[in-house]
């Protein structure tokens, strides 16, 4: 027996949302660090620092960790690595590395 005004059973909307929950990418886990990553087919990270390898998914973020990591060097657009570019990523579907949901 449960407590007082405890529903016995999981509603419609409950289990529609732990689905979703567990059928979309939210970012999170060892697919998320992929993602982020940039190594599997593209991924967010879009640009690479051509000294330390770290990637950004925007030229704004790039300026920012160059401006704060190699200050002695300047910043140049033209010499950042495109990895979206080199790794072939479809970008036709909006923002890549997202796999989104299973459901019809």
């Amino acid at each position: 027996m449960t407590g007082k005004a405890k529903p016995k059973k999981h509603t419609a909307k409950e289990i529609a949302l732990k689905i979703d929950a567990a059928t979309t990418n939210r970012g999170g886990g060892k697919a998320g660090q992929a993602d982020r990553s940039g190594i599997e087919k593209g991924g967010h990270a879009k640009l690479e620092c051509p000294h330390c390898k770290v990637t950004a998914p925007d030229v704004k973020s790039m300026q920012i960790h160059h401006d704060a990591k190699h200050p002695k060097i300047g910043f140049d657009e033209t010499k950042l690595n495109n990895l979206h570019a080199s790794l072939g990523a479809d970008t036709s579907k909006g923002r890549p590395g997202i796999r989104g949901s299973h459901k019809n």
